[in-house]
């Protein structure tokens, strides 16, 4: 048995586990590590042993819980589901009691997180936070959503804004030059506290959910440029390149343009692009954010486009036969396309304003989720803690965050005076590119979705009148009427349509 040295404990190296343990032993803490399989630990202690804080490498549960200073702290980085509440047991089976703090920051379902919060109360502190970076984020400095008791958040505050990404409070950009063993100082850490129970991992899931629409637009953007243009992939690289020094500046953008300058290594004079299977995966959270959305009643149509998108690319044998008899319309022509140039730029504008429309989807689904599970959520801040560290790190956020920070009460991003503004100056272009698309038959189904979502949303009518006396009709489900004050329904006699109407 060890003697309770460590200031923190992680269980689960995996890839993003090892990497999480480094960076908080970067930053001088002292981190007590177990793995279900022995040997992956004592291979990784034994290569990492002289990090600054050090690492405490334990055989069972009940080394791991001995190695901690009381009261504990212990990270679970395991796979969702079932095997975060038997590891739970365990620690509890292994003396780990109600004033130690068990941290889930794998990606949670946020509802299991709410009901552990409450199931475990009488015998731990259960907290649930979102960690947005991959490996590399891990690594050297993820976004971090914590969520659970405001009381356990100060005991885990220090080591999360130690670990955090950090950016540049004027800027907004992230702070680089991270390297092992020397950890970036100064800036404003992307770590916060969310809210209580599984407000961190709810915001995790959403941040998730407009990744797939970030992704997803990225890619449509990209397949615009190779069809349309018939770009190659260097050339479109170039492209992402130079805007990756505007309004999109962005993690996704940088790495696409990386992506699509790169040689295949197994094949002479080929892009590597090219020789990807066009099959996407998924792990569940945009699909998640997409029911919860449908669940609450709130549109997120490019977010849940961008999960159908994945799918429909999945069935690539039946799409490959499809090819083959469904006839797809004329290739269009160089009059049709118009300047080369000024497509690239529509489509860049396209690309802008369909970014905002997803974004705009997925706060306001946030915006929901407090009256649905009664959290108090800072939009500004979850927009600041999101520039560095996470997938969707952007300078866009920096806009976002002050969008909030003018007026917390904001009740969607379109309605921010720089977000109309740009799309004003943007929507032509954005509906070039969406009209092209469709003469052409090249699928765009979060582009098409992110502007009917605008044009929707800015429509003072729509046909949902029509809509409403049908339902009235079959189901006598009943309507409101313009001429009447909200909240008054009717119902039609259809039986006899000239009888007055009569109020439900």
């Amino acid at each position: 048995m060890s003697s309770g040295k460590a200031e923190i404990g992680l269980i689960g190296l995996g890839t993003m586990g090892q990497n999480l343990v480094l960076n908080m032993a970067d930053h001088g803490f002292h981190v007590a590590v177990y793995n279900r399989t022995t040997e992956v630990m004592d291979e990784f202690v034994r290569a990492h042993g002289d990090t600054p804080g050090g690492l405490t490498g334990c055989r069972s549960l009940g080394e791991f819980v001995a190695a901690l200073k009381p009261p504990r702290i212990a990270v679970l980085l395991v796979p969702a589901g079932k095997p975060v509440d038997s590891v739970t047991e365990q620690l509890i089976g292994a003396g780990v009691g109600k004033a130690d703090l068990i941290v889930d920051a794998g990606n949670s379902l946020w509802t299991d997180t709410i009901r552990r919060e409450r199931d475990y109360a009488d015998r731990l502190k259960f907290f649930g936070s979102g960690v947005s970076g991959g490996s590399e984020g891990a690594r050297f400095g993820p976004s971090l959503m914590a969520g659970g008791d405001a009381k356990s958040w100060q005991r885990l505050k220090p080591i999360w804004e130690a670990i955090a990404a950090r950016v540049d409070p004027k800027t907004g950009r992230p702070l680089e030059g991270a390297a092992p063993g020397k950890p970036v100082k100064g800036g404003e850490p992307c770590a916060a506290y969310i809210g209580p129970d599984g407000a961190g991992h709810y915001v995790k899931m959403v941040h998730n959910g407009i990744e797939y629409a970030d992704m997803q637009l990225i890619c449509e953007a990209y397949w615009l440029l190779s069809t349309l243009l018939d770009m190659s992939p260097p050339e479109i690289g170039d492209v992402f390149a130079k805007w990756n020094r505007g309004d999109l500046d962005s993690y996704l953008i940088e790495i696409t343009a990386d992506i699509l300058h790169q040689k295949d290594p197994q094949k002479k004079n080929a892009w590597f692009v090219d020789s990807v299977l066009d099959a996407a995966g998924q792990k569940g959270t945009g699909k998640w954010t997409s029911v919860n959305a449908l669940d609450m009643g709130v549109p997120a149509a490019t977010i849940t486009e961008a999960v159908f998108a994945r799918i429909i690319s999945s069935l690539k044998d039946e799409r490959a036969g499809a090819a083959k008899k469904i006839k797809a319309p004329a290739p269009l022509s160089r009059r049709a396309l118009g300047s080369r140039e000024q497509l690239i730029d529509a489509v860049r504008q396209a690309l802008y304003c369909s970014k905002i429309c997803a974004y705009a989807q997925g706060f306001q689904l946030m915006r929901q989720a407090q009256t649905e599970y009664h959290w108090t959520l800072d939009f500004a801040t979850i927009a600041r803690i999101w520039r560095g560290g996470c997938i969707i790190r952007a300078r866009f956020l920096q806009r976002i965050a002050s969008a909030y920070e003018e007026d917390k009460d904001l009740p969607n991003l379109l309605l921010d005076r720089t977000f109309r503004r740009q799309i004003n100056a943007g929507q032509e272009a954005w509906r070039k590119v969406v009209a092209l698309a469709a003469t052409g038959g090249v699928p765009c189904p979060a582009f098409m979705s992110a502007l009917a979502y605008y044009d929707s949303y800015r429509s003072r009518r729509l046909p949902a009148n029509l809509l409403q006396a049908q339902r009235d009709y079959f189901g006598a489900h009943t309507y409101e009427r313009v001429d009447q004050p909200r909240g008054q329904f009717f119902h039609l006699d259809w039986s006899n349509p000239d009888r007055p109407q009569q109020p439900a």
